[in-house]
Parts: C-alpha cells; sequence; structure tokens
C-alpha cells in the first residue's frame, strides 16, 4: 500500500477500523472507530515506518498495524500551516531505502 497523504489529512473508513493486535497470534482487533487523522510519528528514526492514524480517543496506530481490505474516503485535508511548527508538522519524512 502506498500512502500519499499530508499530515493532518481526516480520513472516515466505510467500518469500524481493525488492526492487527501487538501481538501478531490474537485475532485481529476492532477499535471502536471510524474516522481518523493522518499523522506521521517516530520522525527523528529514519529506519523505521512513519506513516500512522491518530483516533479521536487519542489512540495512534502505525499503517502497517492496520488488517487489509479496509477503504477509507478523504474527508479534509489539512489547512496552510500559520506557524514554524505547524509547518514542522506537516513536513513529511522522507522515504528510506
Amino acid at each position: 500500500m502506498a500512502v500519499c497523504l499530508l499530515p493532518g489529512t481526516e480520513v472516515a473508513f466505510e467500518k469500524e477500523v481493525e488492526c492487527e493486535h501487538t501481538l501478531g497470534f490474537f485475532p485481529n482487533r476492532k477499535l471502536g472507530e471510524k474516522v481518523a487523522r493522518f499523522r506521521q510519528v517516530n520522525k527523528e528514526q529514519p529506519h523505521v515506518h512513519h506513516d500512522a492514524l491518530e483516533f479521536p480517543d487519542g489512540t495512534i496506530v502505525l499503517l502497517t498495524r492496520l488488517s487489509q481490505g479496509q477503504q477509507a474516503t478523504v474527508l479534509q485535508l489539512p489547512t496552510a500551516p500559520r506557524t514554524a511548527e505547524e509547518a514542522e508538522e506537516q513536513k513529511r519524512v522522507g522515504v528510506v531505502a
């Protein structure tokens, strides 16, 4: 899966979001949420996954942990940054090969 979203983009899923359990041998778990905001985490660590979803309850899930086959629609793109802090938050981390 390739994701080309700006941090801050809001998305809505067709159904309740499912992700893999942190211990891989347990069944997938439903998060009880259908909307989320795209963001990047661990930007200072170059060799880890950065793309994640933040849910209204504060839960953050890496995209790589989402169960396959889920579909989402973009609800809203982020506004143009007004401060240096907002600009830094929207700055995407480059892909490390």
